[in-house]
C-alpha cells in the first residue's frame, strides 16, 4: 500500500494548544498548519495542494506501510497514530502541541512536537518534513546544525530541534528506527535541555493540563466522549493571546463538490463565537467565556460606538481583504484558495445581538474574576443603540449574501433580544428608567417583527420582513426567548420550515437561490436546530434518533465539517466547524436522560 493518500479527505485530527493548530491526516501526516496563528501562512498546506501531496507535510513514513490506527489519548488533545507494515513491524507517533503552566504562566509556543517510538520488529522510515511559504509558492529553504534543521519560510524561520540524525532527515533517507526520536519544530531559537527529556516532560505535562481541563466539565449523563472531544476541539480553536475564536482551522474546503463556495473560515465571526461561548458554558467552561469577554471589549472600544463588523482577524484586525493563493490547487483540485474574507466589509446587524448575549453574563456570573459593573453598562448601551438604529434597515444576513440585501427576520431578532437583555442589565444595576426604556425598545421591535415577519399566505413567518422564504434560523425564535415552543405561529413555521427545509435527516439553510444557485449540501448546524425543535414539540424519540444519525457522520475524530451532502452522507466545507461542534454538545445537554436516571 502507499502510505501518502492519493487525494485529501477530511478523516483528520486537530492538535493545538490555542496558538497554533494543526491537522493530522489519517497515517499520520501533518497536512495543515499555519504559522505563527491559526489565519498565517500554511507553512503545512498538502491538504490544499492537491496532487503535489509530498510537499507542504510531515510525515514519518513506514516502509512496507500496510495499515493505520489512530485515537487520542484519553480527555486530550494529543494524538496517537500506529503505523504497521506488510512484515508486523510497526511504529507509534504522538502530536501534540504544548500546553502546561510554567513559570506562573501557560507555556503555548507556536510548536509541533512529535515523538516516534517502534513498538514491533525492525521498522525502517523516511522522515519527510518539508514546509513550503506564501501559500505554496515554494519549499522553504534549509540551513542545519548538529542536531537542527532550519527551515526559512517567508520573512521568519522555524527550528526542528531532533534526536534523529539530521543528514536522513535533511535527505529524506530511510533508515532503521531502533529507538525513540523526538522532534520539537518551533520557533527558531536554541532549544534548552535535552530534546528527548524535554519533549517527554512536555507530553506528560499536556497530557495533565487537558485531562484537568476536561474534569472541570459539566457534561451530560449521555454521549459523553462526543461532548468531550466537541468541547477539547472549541478550545483549541480559540487564540488565547487575545481571547478571539475563529469559526473553523481552514480556508476553501468548498460547500459542496465544484461549487466555488470556498471561503476563508479562519477567522472570529462575532456569530460563531456567541454560539461556541454559549455551548461551552452549558458545560461550565468558564475560561473560554472570560478571554473572549476580553477581545469583545477591545472590539466595542475600537468602534466608537460605531458599527461592528461581523468578523475580525484573531488579533482584532478589522481589514481581511480576500484574495486567491495562486499557487494551491485546492481541496482535491477544487479552487479557488481564499486567504482573507470581503465578508469583513458587509453590514450584518444581527453582531449587535451577539455582543450583547455573551456580556450579559458578566453582570451576573459570580465566578468570574471580574465583574462587569456601571462603567461596563455604558459601553454595552453603545452596542445597543446600534442594534436600535440598524434593526429594521437591511443588511446580508446571517448567511451573508453577497449580491442581495434584505431586512432579515434573525437580524431583527438579534436587535430585539439585544435590547431586552440591556433591559434585564438595567434592572440587575438598579437602573429603573433605563430598564423601563429598553425594554420599550425591546416591545417596539417584538411588535414590527409580528406585524411584518409574518406571511400570512404561508401561515410562517418568512426568512425576511415582507418575504416569503423560509428560513433555518428561525427555529431560533425559541433559543432567544422570543416564543414558547407551544406557541401557535411559532408551531406553523416549524411545520413549514420540516416541509420546506428538511431532507430526509438533514437541513438546508435556506429554500431560495443565492449568489451561486440554489444550496446542494445541508448545513450542519440547522440540522442541529431541527433537532432542538423536535424535541421542544414532544417528538423526543426521533430527536435523539437523528441525533445518533448526526453523531454517525463524524470523522473518525469524533468530529464535524459545516455541510454534509444529504444524499450520500459526505461531509464538506471547513474543518472542523464550530458551528457543528456547538450542535454536538447543546442537543447532547438537551436529550440526555439526567444524572439520576443512574440507580
Amino acid at each position: 500500500m502507499i502510505q501518502t493518500p492519493t487525494h485529501s479527505s477530511l478523516e483528520l485530527w486537530p492538535v493545538g494548544n490555542c496558538q497554533v493548530t494543526g491537522l493530522i491526516d489519517e497515517t499520520g501526516g501533518l497536512v495543515w498548519g499555519c504559522v505563527p496563528r491559526v489565519d498565517g501562512d500554511p507553512v503545512f498546506c498538502a491538504l490544499l495542494n492537491g496532487e503535489r501531496q509530498h510537499e507542504g507535510v510531515w510525515r514519518i513514513e513506514l516502509e512496507g506501510f500496510a495499515r493505520s490506527t489512530q485515537q487520542y489519548q484519553r480527555n486530550t488533545a494529543v494524538l496517537k497514530t500506529r503505523l504497521e507494515a506488510e512484515d508486523g513491524s510497526a511504529i507509534e507517533i504522538i502530536d501534540f502541541a504544548p500546553r502546561f503552566r510554567r513559570s506562573g504562566r501557560m507555556y503555548r509556543p507556536v510548536a509541533f512536537v512529535r515523538i516516534v517510538r517502534p513498538v514491533a520488529g525492525t521498522p525502517r522510515i523516511t522522515v519527510n518534513c518539508t514546509p513550503m511559504k506564501n501559500y505554496g509558492e515554494a519549499v522553504a529553504e534549509t540551513t542545519n546544525g548538529t542536531n537542527h534543521v532550519r527551515y526559512l519560510v517567508g520573512q521568519q524561520a522555524l527550528r526542528m530541534t531532533t534526536d534523529a540524525p539530521v543528514g536522513y532527515v535533511l535527505e529524506k533517507r530511510t533508515f532503521r528506527l531502533e529507538s525513540d526520536l523526538h522532534f520539537f519544530l518551533g520557533p527558531d531559537e536554541p532549544f534548552g535541555g535535552n530534546v528527548g527529556r524535554e519533549t517527554e516532560t512536555m507530553l506528560e505535562l499536556t497530557d495533565h493540563y487537558w485531562r484537568h481541563w476536561v474534569r472541570g466539565l459539566a457534561t451530560p449523563m449521555e454521549w459523553q466522549e462526543a461532548v468531550i472531544r466537541a468541547a477539547i476541539t472549541l478550545k483549541i480553536c480559540q487564540h488565547e493571546e487575545t481571547g478571539a475564536i475563529v469559526a473553523a482551522l481552514t480556508t476553501s474546503i468548498p460547500e459542496a463538490p465544484g461549487s466555488e463556495r470556498n471561503w476563508d473560515y479562519r477567522y472570529c465571526w462575532i456569530r460563531d463565537a456567541y454560539y461556541t461561548v454559549q455551548a461551552l458554558n452549558r458545560l461550565g467552561a468558564l475560561d473560554v467565556l472570560e478571554k473572549y469577554l476580553a477581545y469583545l471589549r477591545n472590539i466595542v472600544d475600537n468602534a466608537k460606538g460605531g458599527a461592528v463588523q461581523p468578523l475580525y482577524s484573531v488579533m482584532g484586525e478589522p481589514e481581511l481583504t480576500e484574495s486567491f493563493a495562486q499557487h494551491l490547487a485546492g481541496y482535491r483540485g477544487m479552487g479557488p484558495v481564499r486567504k482573507g474574507n470581503a465578508a469583513f466589509s458587509q453590514v450584518q446587524h444581527d453582531a449587535y445581538g451577539q455582543i450583547v448575549l455573551p456580556t450579559v453574563q458578566a453582570f451576573f456570573d459570580q465566578r468570574l474574576y471580574r465583574l462587569a459593573g456601571e462603567a461596563d453598562f455604558d459601553s454595552l448601551e453603545q452596542v445597543g443603540e446600534m442594534a436600535w438604529k440598524m434593526h429594521d434597515q437591511p443588511d446580508a444576513g446571517l448567511w451573508e449574501f453577497r449580491t442581495r440585501q434584505e431586512v432579515h427576520t434573525y437580524s431583527v431578532l438579534m436587535s430585539w433580544a439585544a435590547c431586552g437583555r440591556i433591559a434585564t442589565v438595567a434592572e440587575r444595576l438598579g437602573l429603573i428608567d433605563k430598564c423601563e426604556f429598553w425594554r420599550d425598545r425591546a416591545a417596539k421591535i417584538r411588535a414590527r417583527i409580528e406585524e411584518d415577519a409574518w406571511h400570512e399566505e404561508g401561515q410562517h413567518y418568512a426568512s425576511a420582513l415582507g418575504g416569503s422564504h423560509l428560513d433555518a434560523s428561525l427555529l431560533q425564535m425559541i433559543d432567544l426567548g422570543f416564543l414558547k415552543p407551544e406557541d401557535e405561529r411559532f408551531q406553523k413555521t416549524f411545520a413549514a420550515i420540516e416541509k420546506g427545509l428538511r431532507r430526509g435527516e438533514h437541513m438546508l439553510r435556506y429554500d431560495a437561490e443565492d449568489d451561486f444557485g440554489l444550496p446542494e449540501t445541508a448545513f450542519n448546524i440547522c440540522t442541529f436546530w431541527l433537532m432542538e425543535a423536535l424535541h421542544l414539540a414532544g417528538r423526543e424519540t426521533e430527536a435523539r434518533a437523528l441525533f445518533e444519525t448526526m453523531l454517525s457522520h463524524r470523522t473518525r475524530s469524533g468530529l464535524l465539517s459545516e455541510d454534509l451532502d444529504f444524499n450520500n452522507g459526505e461531509l464538506w466545507g471547513n474543518f472542523p466547524q464550530t458551528y457543528s461542534l456547538v450542535g454536538i454538545i447543546n442537543c447532547a445537554t438537551l436529550l440526555s436522560r439526567p444524572w439520576s436516571f443512574i440507580r
